[in-house]
């Protein structure tokens, strides 16, 4: 057996002038493994690990440097102006079912501008966007307020929960959370015996004190293929209706849109998230371009993170709508 084949945790390290040997080869030649393997007379198993050796020892050194045309080039900046956003943070298209992977580094950096501190409070909304970020690394914020802006869901997905993402966004960002125990939208008499509940209370009170707040934005919720159970479809003004935030809907012009129960709902309300001084939306696809330009009209997020696709159909339905 060649001794480059022995497993690396039999030897302290491979030779250096061996993972020289691949590392230039495979980095500066555009060699593959396989024809590296055969030249250096080891397995193509063994070139990837010392591939992987080269970059740990520091003969390899690799920069990712983003391309002016994403988050700070021309087209965020024409999103921003366009919506009248702060700022628009811009990944390549998002593609794959796990959408947090691609958004969370454009999220990190949009959290990062805002400037937390500790005992300050950021809100989570619920939504899958938001939870699957909310597992990704988004900086460390020691001793920052995580809490719901809306109350859980009867809908047995996590990302209904928003104790949940809650839960995980702390636990990643090192801060404390705030959890909110009721249902997004309880009967009558729960709803007024909430209002008293100390631990209820407590959390709605951050609402008007929350620094930041991380936001799904909903598609017009007729037009989804599960409508959330505490919205009746029949309900005729929803059919006014282009999305929502937080749960609150609202119309192509921003407006809100109010329908049976909606009195009840233990969420954020719209004119808070107004106040509130950094309002992150997180939001990709075809389908939620009409909700994002109308939410932003709406003024209920003031930086949005997105992708290349939907920030040029933003482009072009702001020029339309």
């Amino acid at each position: 057996m060649n001794a480059a084949d022995v497993a690396p945790e039999t030897q302290a390290r491979f030779p250096h002038e061996l993972m020289y040997a691949a590392a230039q080869q495979y980095y500066l030649e555009d060699a593959t493994q396989g024809d590296i393997a055969k030249r250096l007379g080891v397995s193509r198993a063994t070139v990837s690990r010392l591939l992987t050796e080269a970059r740990k020892q520091g003969i390899v050194e690799i920069k990712v440097h983003k391309p002016a045309s994403l988050e700070d080039g021309p087209l965020a900046a024409d999103v921003a102006q366009a919506l009248n956003l702060r700022r628009v943070y811009i990944v390549p298209k998002v593609s794959g079912p796990a959408l947090g992977p691609w958004l969370a580094p454009a999220l990190a950096r949009a959290l990062a501008t805002t400037g937390l501190r500790s005992g300050d409070v950021v809100l989570v909304s619920s939504g899958t966007t938001v939870y699957e970020c909310a597992r990704e690394g988004l900086g460390q914020y020691p001793g920052v307020t995580i809490a719901p802006a809306v109350g859980g869901q009867e809908e047995p997905q996590p990302w209904f929960q928003t104790n949940e993402t809650t839960r995980i966004l702390a636990e990643r960002v090192g801060g404390v959370p705030a959890y909110l125990y009721a249902p997004a939208l309880p009967g009558p008499e729960l709803f007024a015996s909430l209002q008293h509940e100390p631990s209820v209370r407590r959390v709605m009170d951050l609402w008007a004190q929350a620094k930041a707040a991380i936001v799904g934005v909903g598609s017009a919720p007729l037009m989804r293929q599960m409508t959330p159970s505490l919205m009746p479809r029949d309900a005729e003004s929803l059919r006014r209706a282009v999305g929502d935030v937080c749960m609150r809907v609202y119309d192509r012009d921003g407006a809100p849109v109010t329908y049976p129960g909606s009195e009840r709902l233990v969420a954020t309300q719209l004119e808070e998230l107004r106040r509130i001084p950094h309002t992150i939306a997180v939001a990709v696809g075809a389908e939620k371009v009409l909700s994002i330009v109308a939410g932003a009209r709406g003024g209920y997020f003031n930086q949005l993170v997105t992708d290349t696709p939907t920030a040029e159909g933003l482009l072009a339905a702001a020029h339309q709508i």
